[in-house]
């Protein structure tokens, strides 16, 4: 019997590359939700009633992305303190550079919050986070790769950091898998191990990035991402907030980024094109092509 077909191992032997990958979204709400999720999390999971319809929807044209969560052993996570459990709820704003974190007793609750302005960077009010938040996508029933590579990676992260990991369902990129999000810093990182899932929560915490898996930020359109990590392997930059976009333009299929590191300017230009189609998810039922972005020149 054939082996089931699995997009990130076909991924990883074409060599998709993964600068410029990641979902641009500039904002994040993460949901406590236990499971199970089905294979659109919004429409399936089991969720108050008109809940995940109303998010889809508000959260529609917003930049927001809303994802639901879990610890890694499952289970609503309780708040030290507290007679009931509640429910995690967490927002991010990647561009801010922000996140904050509130324990509701009923999910519906969050039927109140203001996404338009979450998405402009508004923040809701709650508990302000200090330390970053470790996302892995694990949704299995939308992709089998996001489960059979990040619930290992989700394991290790939540044993080294097991207040900040969690495991979230789907955050774009399934061939790329296993996928974490940083937040509130929005650094997509893919085709990870839990021995490198482990390296790149250590560096967050010490303020870097790891450039070997690093996807892009989620802020930035797709060129700018592939221009940012060009930048950083050519400088060997690793400090977490030490490149700083300050403009970008496009003119046809070229794209020029200009950044500031250290007070010097650096011009970026990709070139934006199409890979050959070839299934870029394990429920695809027919080819697509996926984004391209070569590096012309850095000055």
């Amino acid at each position: 019997m054939a082996e089931p077909f699995r997009c990130a191992a076909d991924a990883a032997e074409r060599g998709d590359p993964l600068p410029g990958s990641a979902s641009t979204f500039p904002a994040f709400l993460l949901l406590e939700h236990p499971g199970p999720w089905g294979v659109d999390a919004l429409r399936d999971a089991r969720l108050p009633d008109g809940l995940g319809a109303h998010l889809a929807s508000a959260a529609r044209g917003t930049g927001v992305r809303v994802l639901l969560a879990r610890r890694h052993r499952g289970g609503p996570a309780r708040t030290s303190g507290e007679d009931h459990p509640g429910y995690r709820v967490i927002a991010a704003h990647t561009g801010a550079g922000w996140s904050e974190g509130a324990t509701v007793p009923d999910l519906a609750d969050v039927a109140e919050l203001d996404l338009a302005a979450l998405g402009a960077g508004v923040r809701p009010g709650w508990a302000p986070m200090t330390e970053p938040v470790l996302a892995v996508c694990t949704h299995g029933r939308h992709d089998a790769c996001c489960a059979e590579r990040g619930r290992p990676v989700a394991a290790a992260l939540a044993a080294a950091h097991p207040d900040l990991t969690w495991e979230v369902s789907h955050v774009g990129g399934d061939r790329f898998a296993a996928n974490l999000v940083v937040l509130p810093h929005g650094l997509y990182y893919g085709g990870l191990d839990p021995a490198g899932a482990v390296r790149v929560a250590a560096a967050t915490l010490d303020g870097h990035v790891v450039l070997d898996h690093l996807r892009g930020r989620s802020r930035f359109p797709m060129p700018v991402q592939a221009a940012e990590v060009a930048l950083r392997h050519r400088l060997g930059e690793t400090r977490l907030d030490a490149v700083e976009l300050r403009g970008h333009r496009r003119d046809g299929d070229l794209v020029t980024a200009r950044f500031e590191v250290d007070r010097a300017s650096y011009d970026v230009v990709v070139r934006e094109g199409r890979s050959v189609p070839a299934r870029l998810t394990c429920r695809a039922g027919r080819d697509s092509a996926a984004y391209t972005f070569e590096t012309l020149s850095i000055t």
